[in-house]
Parts: C-alpha cells; structure tokens; sequence
C-alpha cells in the first residue's frame, strides 16, 4: 500500500509541477522544484526508506514526460522554452538529490 502512496504522491508532485512551473517566470519553476525536492525527501522520511522515495521519483518522471509530448489537440504542457527545458533538466537534478538525501 506504501507503494501505491508513493506512485500516487509523487504523480500529484509532478502534475503541480508541471502547473506551476511557467507561473510567474523564475518563481513557478523555483517553487515546483523546491517543492519536489521536500515532497520526495518527505516520502522517505515517512516510510524511512529510499525505495519509497525512487518509486515516488519514477512517478514524478513519467508524468512530466508525458507532458512534454503533444496532447489529443496537440497542446504541450511543458513547452520548448527555457523555463519548460530547465523544469526537465534541473528537475531530474532535484530528484537526485532528495533520493540520495539522508532520511
């Protein structure tokens, strides 16, 4: 069930962050990345264990892939711009580094 809670969190993790992150140019995507690192971090320290926090990471990544790719109307959500490429790049950054965190 644990898993089910991490696939879940990490899933609404990444859809807020792919709402926010083009809101307000540098403070949407500062916040969604601020607020992935702790909501990972506090995954694991939750359950107490990394495992939790790389399947709550995973999730994290499949929904913002998804959003980068074009919609039934051919909407993007994540767009070709710098702040939608820095959300990609330093998102992957930010997973890294609340899985490898101390718990």
């Amino acid at each position: 069930m644990k898993y089910l809670y991490s696939i879940v969190f990490g899933a609404a993790l990444g859809l807020g962050s792919v709402l926010l992150h083009s809101s307000l140019a540098p403070c949407g995507l500062i916040l969604s990345l601020i607020s992935t690192v702790a909501g990972i971090w506090s995954i694991g320290r939750k359950w107490g264990g990394r495992t939790y926090r790389t399947v709550a990471a995973l999730a994290w990544i499949f929904v913002i892939v998804r959003a980068g790719f074009p919609g039934l109307g051919q909407e993007f959500l994540i767009e070709g711009t710098p702040i939608g490429i820095s959300l990609l790049n330093l998102g992957v950054l930010a997973l890294v580094l609340a899985v490898l965190l101390p718990v």
